[in-house]
């Protein structure tokens, strides 16, 4: 078990995770229940750690879930190849009958296992599914197959969903995907991304294949009331020392972001001695600007004046009525017309947000840095 006092950057488990008790229960009940679900939130929120963490609580032995990340796919059938092979993995008893699952249940393909050199590292399993010999619906319709045979049910759990939204012929691939899913009786899925904007695009729209499909999960950001103690238990737990104010300034600081509050407090717990002190929580801070400089040095890298300027006038307080002549005059917006044109660009860019109070920098640590080098 890692035993590290925060984890960032990654999924977290085991006692790094904290809070989420009514989204966890929400989300173990559909998996027991067969109730698709569907999660939707800023980036580090902890989405992923959330599904781990409900995965990890399943033991009922009739209950199969299968976890897949489809970032890397580009194509319709870059994901049925991955969608494929990640069922046949995990519904696999052992490694020797993937091979004569996959054949048994998939025709035309040729399946291949490959071993790393480290003994003790992962296998892969490709399938060699191609569009000139395997029908979408035959892949999109194994994991019922598979339930069926075995008298199981099966959790489908899709990291990255997004991407299905950024492929070639999006949304006829989308209709055939919810035409499948959608009558199987067997099989559920829980679908959860990293992209905000792309995600509710696929999720809100009427006129959307996947409106619907699911329960809907917002996650919203875990209160300080809930972080405090944490934070204060895991420096006790590394043999130091933070009080309730500094625990506080933390969650604060970073706006409750989860991966941001873990990195933080971590690179405190870092540089501080035996109690954390003002000094060495800025020391803190400053180590984890100097971490995310390189990226946020690259997300702005190709932005225009104009664009840098609306980031600015965000900064100063500006949420809302960027097109009156006042603020496109003080800020150099250009044109009334050009404002919902960097709006949208920087929308997309998952730079900004918009919220019912208005637009807002996404990232509470790129706005401070923002504001700290660009202004």
């Amino acid at each position: 078990m890692n035993t590290k006092p925060f984890i960032y950057g990654m999924s977290v488990e085991g006692d790094n995770f904290t809070d989420r008790e009514i989204e966890t229960k929400r989300l173990k009940l559909n998996f027991e229940n067969g109730i698709n679900s569907i999660l939707i939130s800023p980036r580090r929120m902890g989405k992923t750690s959330l599904v781990k963490k409900v995965i990890s609580m399943i033991d009922e032995p009739k209950i199969k879930v299968v976890y897949m990340d489809i970032y890397k796919c580009r194509t319709e059938f870059d994901f049925y190849e991955k969608f494929a092979s990640s069922i046949i993995q995990a519904t696999a008893t052992k490694i020797d009958s993937m091979v004569e699952n996959a054949k048994k249940f998939i025709t035309s393909i040729t399946p291949k296992i490959a071993f790393s050199p480290d003994i003790n590292a992962e296998f892969t399993l490709s399938l060699g599914i191609d569009k000139h010999r395997n029908s979408a619906d035959e892949i999109l319709e194994l994991p019922e197959k598979i339930a069926k045979e075995r008298d199981i049910h099966i959790v489908v759990c899709i990291d990255e969903f997004q991407q299905i939204g950024e492929i070639p012929n999006s949304l006829s691939v989308q209709r055939a995907i919810r035409s499948v899913w959608q009558h199987q009786q067997n099989v559920s899925y829980c679908l959860f991304g990293s992209k905000q904007h792309l995600m509710s695009n696929l999720f809100y729209s009427r006129k959307m294949p996947f409106y619907q499909f699911g329960d809907m999960f917002f996650l919203k950001r875990i209160p300080t009331d809930k972080w405090v103690p944490f934070i204060i238990g895991r420096f006790q737990h590394a043999g130091k020392e933070i009080d309730e104010v500094l625990a506080t300034k933390i969650c604060e600081t970073v706006e409750n972001y989860s991966s941001y509050v873990q990195q933080l407090a971590w690179n405190v717990l870092a540089v501080s001695d035996k109690k954390v002190t003002e000094n060495s929580f800025n020391d803190g801070l400053s180590a984890t600007f100097e971490q995310v400089t390189p990226l946020f040095v690259e997300q702005t890298a190709n932005l225009t004046t104009y664009q840098l300027n609306l980031l600015r006038a965000i900064c100063v307080g500006i949420h809302s009525d960027f097109s009156k002549k006042e603020t496109t005059s003080l800020f150099d917006l250009g044109t009334r017309s050009n404002v919902p044109k960097i709006i949208k660009a920087l929308t997309e860019r998952e730079i900004i947000e918009r919220n019912e109070n208005g637009i807002f920098i996404a990232d509470p640590l790129f706005k401070l840095w923002f504001k700290r080098e660009m202004m």
